[in-house]
């Protein structure tokens, strides 16, 4: 089915009609006030732009109306682009790596500019120097959902010098580095100070250089204000948790002070109040704090409960263990061997009710 556009271009050559019905598709379906429309028409078009041919196109490829509004709203320019030398090239890029259909047209809509003018310029030299550390085309679409470099002026050698550093005199390498360019790859964008800057905090914290949870500390700090990782040490310490407690907490699992506040307080209030963990355990394993609590840690504990209270467990397990082994383990070593209750127990599991009191957490203790 054609779309509005289409309907708009469909009786008219690229001539004063073509141009009253897009400024017209642009103002009225687009929202663009008259004269910012007829300044991209001014602005884009050319003796050899035919924008009907473009729309057809992006329909071709299955494109909704919806897709082809969004990226004309983000970047009106190209539809003055031509389709055998510019688009289509440009979109076979991309469907090289892997994107098709509604996929390819929800990555376009996100990331119209990447079919502008600077994709031979900008985009796919950077494609070129980070694709030779990737294992898959994959990675290579997370990194360009999560930032675009097409924006930034001479984007490859900026990429190229923050890789060298981040290899050479940090230690960052192999899958670390492919950890960097795919959850953050602005970092690669930086100008050598600031990242220098960023990488003295983390060593400043306590990471030595070139071990391997530094990158997970640089990207943990990287996503977050002073302000921000301040707040977070400073909720630790409301729960009696010293500074030294709260870095080495840090170090040890860094990913931890990307949660939520929510989320933290909610974790340790359950360890401390109802498992009644001492605050020394939780310091010493705190990715339990990263476990989801609906999902994983009190079904499992529901479980377990169930299990000390009809006598079936022979020995006590340490509930940091329980929490620790895959789903599948879990299920067959607490739920599937105890067939008589299997049924109660699954159901405990998927989420039956609570169960009442706090008596039996101090068995728990690890």
């Amino acid at each position: 089915m054609a779309t509005l556009f289409s309907r708009y271009l469909h009786t008219v050559s690229f001539s004063s009609a073509a141009k009253s019905s897009i400024i017209s598709y642009l103002t009225d379906s687009l929202g663009f006030s008259k004269p910012r429309a007829l300044s991209l028409f001014n602005r884009f078009s050319s003796t050899e732009s035919n924008p009907q041919s473009v729309i057809f196109f992006f329909e071709s490829l299955g494109f909704t109306n919806t897709d082809i509004q969004t990226w004309v709203n983000k970047s009106p320019q190209i539809l003055f682009s031509g389709v055998e030398k510019a688009l289509k090239p440009r979109i076979q890029f991309f469907q090289d790596l892997g994107l098709t259909g509604s996929d390819l047209g929800k990555f376009i809509s996100k990331n119209p500019v990447y079919l502008s003018d600077r994709f031979e310029e900008r985009l796919r030299p950077c494609v070129d120097v980070i694709k030779r550390f990737m294992i898959d085309d994959q990675s290579i679409i997370r990194t360009l959902n999560r930032c675009n470099w097409i924006d930034v002026k001479q984007p490859v050698p900026k990429i190229s010098a923050n890789i060298k550093y981040l290899e050479e005199e940090c230690g960052i390498v192999g899958s670390q580095l492919v950890l960097v360019m795919t959850r953050q790859p602005r970092l690669l964008i930086m100008g050598e100070s600031e990242l220098r800057a960023l990488v003295s905090k983390v060593l400043d914290m306590g990471f030595p250089i070139k071990s391997r949870m530094l990158v997970h500390a640089l990207y943990t700090i990287s996503c977050m204000s002073d302000q921000t990782v301040e707040r977070k040490f400073q909720l630790f310490q409301m729960y009696g948790f010293t500074e030294v407690e709260c870095l080495d907490m840090f170090k040890r699992a860094p990913g931890l002070f990307r949660a939520s506040e929510s989320k933290l307080k909610l974790g340790i209030d359950f360890f401390l109040n109802k498992v009644k963990f001492d605050k020394a355990v939780l310091a010493r394993n705190p990715t339990c704090l990263m476990f989801s609590l609906e999902k994983r840690v009190i079904p499992r504990f529901r479980v377990l409960h169930i299990l000390m209270s009809k006598r079936l467990l022979k020995k006590m397990p340490k509930f940091l263990n329980a929490m620790s082994i895959p789903e599948d383990e879990f299920l067959e070593r607490f739920i599937s061997k105890n067939r008589d209750d299997e049924e109660k127990l699954l159901l405990a599991y998927k989420g039956g009710d609570l169960v009442n009191g706090t008596q039996m957490w101090g068995h728990f203790r690890d």
